[in-house]
């Protein structure tokens, strides 16, 4: 009985050695991972499905570059709207439905931009999505950009 304690906690002591940094805490149950990942994907799309939206013409969205006037002159997605995050305001939405979708984007994961004109957005109660990656995730797709 004690030989087989001592292999049995040997290998259990073995086992969490080979664990790694990945497993060491364990996945999510797979409902509450679906569920996870469909809630990020009512809060953000990609710079892939924003290009092929507008690329085949089915752009159902307003796409906001919320990033300062040098960023935007230097390179921008062609078809966005230049306007910054501190001057969304409601007054100045009034020529958009309310049931517009927003897609905001800034400079890219180093950049919050993005994350507060979304913020302004939904507390003006107009939806809204981020293009993770921003211009950044725009240029590694290869995507061009236009200049002013």
């Amino acid at each position: 009985m004690v030989a087989w304690l001592a292999r049995s906690v040997g290998r259990s002591i073995e086992r969490n050695m080979r664990m790694s940094l990945v497993t060491e805490t364990p996945p999510a149950a797979t409902i509450e991972a679906a569920a996870h990942f469909e809630r990020l994907l009512a809060f953000e799309t990609d710079c892939w499905d924003v290009h092929e939206s507008m690329t085949n013409g089915s752009v159902d969205f307003a796409l906001l570059d919320v990033r300062g006037r040098g960023g935007f002159d230097a390179g921008h997605v062609d078809g966005a709207i230049h306007w910054p995050h501190a001057k969304l305001i409601e007054s100045r939405l009034v020529d958009y439905p309310p049931d517009t979708l927003f897609v905001v984007y800034c400079a890219g994961p180093h950049c919050n931009g993005a994350d507060k004109a979304a913020v302004r957005l939904a507390r003006l109660g107009r939806p809204v999505k981020k293009m993770i990656g921003g211009i950044e995730g725009w240029k590694d797709e290869g995507f061009d950009l236009v200049t002013r």
